[in-house]
């Protein structure tokens, strides 16, 4: 099986993939970006892919929710890994933190650093990478005194040193990605549960005193529990707003499908992003 996974080697989704298919024999496609990657399985370069889209500390990754939403709908979410992630700044040679003069990472790892890095390494330029391990790349072939956000994985793919380990703000730092394939092949639900399904809706009447609270009374009157609601811009002016929610249950189930139905009739589009065990 051909999996893509948002690159390049050394990534913590290569870390999250890894360490989720253990045993089983695939083939890995690193990919340059997550759109890239969600569009791989668009368009059948890959079967399934794993891209992140939840931390703990910094919230949705938006480049995930964004792609799903807006750019196919022949994509689905089949299954999720919540995957620890320990930061580790990384240097070609051995540095003294006061010696670095700036340090390199995608800003999703430099937000889980944020306090590290305005403590440790005051005098630090914050650059962005395009991923944790294009900035180990990077650091890598710099011959100033640069440093990196990344895990030991890239560190040992490029010849780094790691110079100090778990410099995220916060303990227990986790990571959410999701496993994709083609929108249908899903459809047996694998896994013994238990189950959530993910939706985004868009809205008729999103103007409205009230029409927010009528969506989300169409899951609570029938007893479907909401573990996860969040607005997104749908990028067409100010003020309108897309909102993906997360709930306990199959798409398949009596009561979810009706909640579902019933949110149908309030809305101007509701997608059902996909099924699949809990984590």
């Amino acid at each position: 099986m051909r999996v893509g996974y948002f690159g390049p080697e050394g990534t913590f989704t290569q870390e999250a993939l890894i360490a989720d298919t253990a045993g089983r024999e695939i083939e890995m496609v690193p990919l340059p970006t997550i759109y890239d990657t969600i569009m791989a399985v668009d368009a059948g370069q890959v079967q399934r892919a794993l891209v992140p889209i939840e931390n703990s500390l910094e919230g949705s990754v938006n480049a995930t929710l964004d792609a799903l939403a807006m750019e196919t709908e022949d994509v689905a979410i089949v299954g999720e890994v919540v995957q620890p992630i320990r930061h580790c700044l990384i240097a070609r040679a051995p540095l003294a933190l006061d010696e670095i003069e700036a340090v390199v990472s995608h800003p999703q790892a430099t937000a889980q650093c944020a306090r590290f890095i305005r403590t440790r390494l005051p005098r630090a330029q914050v650059l962005p990478g395009t991923s944790t391990a294009d900035a180990v790349r990077m650091v890598a072939e710099h011959a100033g005194a640069w440093a990196a956000l990344g895990n030991r994985v890239a560190a040992e793919r490029y010849g780094c040193e790691v110079l100090l380990a778990g410099v995220e703000d916060v303990a227990g730092n986790e990571t959410r990605f999701v496993w994709l394939a083609r929108a249908g092949e899903d459809a047996g639900h694998r896994g013994a549960g238990p189950f959530k399904t993910a939706i985004v809706f868009w809205g008729v009447g999103a103007e409205a005193p009230g029409w927010l609270v009528a969506c989300l009374s169409a899951f609570a009157e029938r007893g479907v529990n909401l573990t996860r609601i969040e607005s997104r811009p749908r990028k067409q002016g100010l003020g309108r707003y897309m909102f993906f929610v997360d709930l306990e249950g199959r798409s398949d189930e009596a009561h979810v499908a009706a909640g579902l139905a019933a949110l149908g009739a309030h809305v101007e589009r509701l997608r059902v992003l996909g099924t699949f065990p809990v984590a």
